[in-house]
Protein backbone atom coordinates (compact mmCIF):
# COMPACT_ATOMS: atom_id res chain seq x y z
CA UNK A 1 0.00 0.00 0.00
CA UNK A 2 1.85 2.96 -1.09
CA UNK A 3 1.94 6.40 0.65
CA UNK A 4 -0.98 8.17 -1.50
CA UNK A 5 -3.82 5.40 -0.34
CA UNK A 6 -2.74 5.76 2.92
CA UNK A 7 -3.17 9.12 3.19
CA UNK A 8 -6.44 9.00 1.75
CA UNK A 9 -7.49 5.91 3.97
CA UNK A 10 -6.63 8.58 7.15
CA UNK A 11 -8.36 11.70 5.35
CA UNK A 12 -11.54 9.28 5.17
CA UNK A 13 -11.07 8.32 8.57
CA UNK A 14 -10.57 11.70 10.04
CA UNK A 15 -13.67 12.88 8.23
CA UNK A 16 -16.18 9.99 9.17
CA UNK A 17 -14.51 10.93 12.52
CA UNK A 18 -15.53 14.59 12.32
CA UNK A 19 -19.32 14.02 10.68
CA UNK A 20 -20.20 11.35 13.49
CA UNK A 21 -19.80 13.75 15.97
CA UNK A 22 -21.47 16.70 14.08
CA UNK A 23 -24.00 15.11 13.27
CA UNK A 24 -24.38 13.94 16.49
CA UNK A 25 -24.31 17.45 17.22
CA UNK A 26 -26.66 18.60 14.61
CA UNK A 27 -29.23 16.67 15.91
CA UNK A 28 -29.12 17.24 19.53
CA UNK A 29 -29.70 20.70 18.38
CA UNK A 30 -32.81 19.85 16.42
CA UNK A 31 -34.32 17.02 19.52
CA UNK A 32 -34.91 14.56 17.13
CA UNK A 33 -37.38 11.44 17.83
CA UNK A 34 -36.95 7.94 16.60
CA UNK A 35 -37.35 7.01 13.02
CA UNK A 36 -40.45 5.81 13.14
CA UNK A 37 -41.92 9.29 14.45
CA UNK A 38 -40.41 11.46 11.95
CA UNK A 39 -42.54 13.72 9.55
CA UNK A 40 -42.01 14.44 6.43
CA UNK A 41 -40.13 17.50 7.03
CA UNK A 42 -37.73 15.87 9.64
CA UNK A 43 -37.41 12.67 6.88
CA UNK A 44 -36.61 14.72 3.99
CA UNK A 45 -33.60 16.87 6.47
CA UNK A 46 -32.18 13.41 7.70
CA UNK A 47 -32.03 11.85 4.38
CA UNK A 48 -30.14 15.09 2.85
CA UNK A 49 -27.85 15.33 5.41
CA UNK A 50 -27.01 11.24 4.82
CA UNK A 51 -26.16 12.19 1.44
CA UNK A 52 -24.26 15.30 2.10
CA UNK A 53 -21.91 13.44 4.46
CA UNK A 54 -21.43 10.26 2.21
CA UNK A 55 -20.31 12.86 -0.55
CA UNK A 56 -18.26 14.66 1.39
CA UNK A 57 -16.48 11.56 2.74
CA UNK A 58 -15.82 10.32 -0.63
CA UNK A 59 -14.75 13.39 -2.44
CA UNK A 60 -11.69 13.97 -0.11
CA UNK A 61 -10.08 16.64 -2.20
CA UNK A 62 -13.11 18.72 -1.85
CA UNK A 63 -12.47 21.03 1.27
CA UNK A 64 -15.33 19.96 4.14
CA UNK A 65 -17.23 23.36 4.53
CA UNK A 66 -18.51 22.72 1.28
CA UNK A 67 -20.46 20.20 3.64
CA UNK A 68 -20.64 22.15 6.93
CA UNK A 69 -22.42 25.36 5.24
CA UNK A 70 -25.23 23.06 3.26
CA UNK A 71 -25.68 20.72 6.57
CA UNK A 72 -26.15 23.96 8.83
CA UNK A 73 -28.33 25.48 6.66
CA UNK A 74 -30.76 22.47 6.50
CA UNK A 75 -30.69 22.65 10.49
CA UNK A 76 -31.44 26.37 10.70
CA UNK A 77 -34.20 25.67 8.13
CA UNK A 78 -35.47 22.73 9.99
CA UNK A 79 -35.91 24.75 13.02
CA UNK A 80 -37.68 27.62 11.67
CA UNK A 81 -39.86 25.20 9.94
CA UNK A 82 -40.60 23.16 13.58
CA UNK A 83 -41.45 26.82 14.91
CA UNK A 84 -43.38 28.11 12.33
CA UNK A 85 -45.54 24.22 12.18
CA UNK A 86 -45.94 25.69 16.46
CA UNK A 87 -47.83 28.47 15.73
CA UNK A 88 -49.40 27.68 12.34
CA UNK A 89 -51.63 24.58 12.51
CA UNK A 90 -52.58 24.82 8.89
CA UNK A 91 -48.89 25.18 8.41
CA UNK A 92 -48.56 21.89 10.59
CA UNK A 93 -51.20 19.78 8.94
CA UNK A 94 -49.82 20.74 5.24
CA UNK A 95 -46.88 19.43 5.57
CA UNK A 96 -46.96 16.98 8.27
CA UNK A 97 -50.89 15.85 7.66
CA UNK A 98 -53.00 13.97 9.77
CA UNK A 99 -54.59 11.03 11.74
CA UNK A 100 -57.34 9.52 9.49
CA UNK A 101 -59.82 7.49 11.09
CA UNK A 102 -59.85 3.48 9.40
CA UNK A 103 -61.52 1.99 11.75
CA UNK A 104 -64.96 3.70 14.05
CA UNK A 105 -66.92 1.74 15.92
CA UNK A 106 -65.69 -1.47 14.93
CA UNK A 107 -66.53 -0.94 11.21
CA UNK A 108 -63.63 -0.31 8.29
CA UNK A 109 -63.57 2.88 6.73
CA UNK A 110 -63.14 1.37 2.90
CA UNK A 111 -63.28 5.35 1.20
CA UNK A 112 -60.07 6.37 3.85
CA UNK A 113 -58.31 3.58 3.20
CA UNK A 114 -58.78 4.31 -0.87
CA UNK A 115 -57.66 8.12 0.26
CA UNK A 116 -54.67 6.73 1.94
CA UNK A 117 -53.82 4.23 -0.16
CA UNK A 118 -53.97 2.17 2.69
CA UNK A 119 -54.71 -1.72 1.78
CA UNK A 120 -56.20 -4.54 3.57
CA UNK A 121 -53.04 -6.37 3.98
CA UNK A 122 -51.23 -3.18 5.55
CA UNK A 123 -54.04 -3.32 7.91
CA UNK A 124 -53.31 -6.60 8.88
CA UNK A 125 -50.01 -6.51 9.06
CA UNK A 126 -50.43 -3.24 11.44
CA UNK A 127 -52.74 -5.00 13.54
CA UNK A 128 -50.80 -8.28 13.99
CA UNK A 129 -47.84 -5.64 14.98
CA UNK A 130 -50.03 -4.72 17.90
CA UNK A 131 -50.81 -8.33 18.86
CA UNK A 132 -54.44 -7.63 17.53
CA UNK A 133 -56.09 -11.22 16.61
CA UNK A 134 -59.04 -9.96 15.06
CA UNK A 135 -60.22 -6.80 13.30
CA UNK A 136 -63.71 -7.73 16.06
CA UNK A 137 -61.43 -6.69 18.73
CA UNK A 138 -61.10 -3.12 17.61
CA UNK A 139 -63.33 -0.04 18.48
CA UNK A 140 -61.49 2.36 17.01
CA UNK A 141 -58.37 2.66 14.86
CA UNK A 142 -56.36 6.01 13.41
CA UNK A 143 -53.51 6.01 10.64
CA UNK A 144 -51.19 8.71 11.98
CA UNK A 145 -49.58 10.89 9.88
CA UNK A 146 -45.95 9.17 10.54
CA UNK A 147 -47.78 5.68 9.25
CA UNK A 148 -48.30 4.02 12.51
CA UNK A 149 -51.72 2.90 13.13
CA UNK A 150 -53.11 3.54 16.60
CA UNK A 151 -55.29 1.08 18.14
CA UNK A 152 -58.04 1.63 20.75
CA UNK A 153 -59.84 -2.16 21.65
CA UNK A 154 -63.04 -2.84 22.99
CA UNK A 155 -63.38 -3.06 26.53
CA UNK A 156 -63.87 -6.55 28.16
CA UNK A 157 -67.67 -6.36 28.05
CA UNK A 158 -67.40 -4.93 24.36
CA UNK A 159 -69.07 -1.91 25.41
CA UNK A 160 -69.26 0.95 23.15
CA UNK A 161 -67.38 3.98 24.35
CA UNK A 162 -66.93 7.29 23.07
CA UNK A 163 -64.26 8.72 21.47
CA UNK A 164 -62.73 11.82 22.61
CA UNK A 165 -63.47 13.84 19.22
CA UNK A 166 -61.33 16.75 18.96
CA UNK A 167 -63.74 19.96 17.99
CA UNK A 168 -61.68 22.58 18.36
CA UNK A 169 -57.83 22.75 18.00
CA UNK A 170 -56.05 26.09 18.05
CA UNK A 171 -58.70 27.71 17.73
CA UNK A 172 -60.10 26.30 14.81
CA UNK A 173 -63.18 24.30 13.90
CA UNK A 174 -62.85 20.68 13.36
CA UNK A 175 -65.59 20.05 10.86
CA UNK A 176 -65.00 16.17 10.76
CA UNK A 177 -65.51 15.86 13.91
CA UNK A 178 -68.65 17.60 14.02
CA UNK A 179 -69.93 15.55 11.20
CA UNK A 180 -68.79 12.12 12.70
CA UNK A 181 -70.85 13.39 16.27
CA UNK A 182 -73.94 14.32 13.78
CA UNK A 183 -73.41 17.92 14.99
CA UNK A 184 -73.64 21.33 13.22
CA UNK A 185 -70.97 24.35 13.46
CA UNK A 186 -74.58 26.66 15.11
CA UNK A 187 -74.83 23.80 17.26
CA UNK A 188 -71.48 24.08 18.74
CA UNK A 189 -70.98 28.13 18.66
CA UNK A 190 -74.13 28.23 20.76
CA UNK A 191 -73.01 25.20 23.52
CA UNK A 192 -69.96 27.59 23.51
CA UNK A 193 -72.00 30.68 24.03
CA UNK A 194 -73.30 30.09 27.18
CA UNK A 195 -70.13 29.75 28.52
CA UNK A 196 -69.15 33.30 27.17
CA UNK A 197 -66.97 31.85 24.66
CA UNK A 198 -66.09 31.78 20.76
CA UNK A 199 -64.30 29.39 18.68
CA UNK A 200 -61.18 31.71 18.50
CA UNK A 201 -61.18 31.66 22.38
CA UNK A 202 -60.68 27.83 22.75
CA UNK A 203 -57.47 26.33 22.46
CA UNK A 204 -58.53 22.83 22.25
CA UNK A 205 -61.89 21.01 22.57
CA UNK A 206 -63.10 17.51 22.54
CA UNK A 207 -66.64 15.87 22.89
CA UNK A 208 -66.99 12.52 24.99
CA UNK A 209 -70.44 11.25 26.84
CA UNK A 210 -72.84 14.26 25.48
CA UNK A 211 -70.14 16.90 27.00
CA UNK A 212 -68.02 19.47 25.10
CA UNK A 213 -64.74 19.08 27.27
CA UNK A 214 -62.57 22.17 26.60
CA UNK A 215 -59.32 24.51 27.50
CA UNK A 216 -59.15 28.20 27.36
CA UNK A 217 -56.43 29.95 25.42
CA UNK A 218 -56.24 32.32 28.42
CA UNK A 219 -55.40 29.29 30.77
CA UNK A 220 -52.29 28.51 29.29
Amino acid sequence: MGDKNMQEIIKILIRTTFFYFFIVLLYRIMGKREIGQLGIIDLIVSILIAELVAISIENINDSIWLTIVPLTLLVLLELGLAFVSIKSRNFRTFFGGKPSLIICNGRINYQEMVKQRYSMDDLLLSLRQKSVKSIEDVEYAFLEPNGKLSIFKYNVFRVKSNYPMPLIVDGELQKKALEHIHKSKYWLEKELSKKGLDVIDVFYAFYKGSKIYLIRKKEL
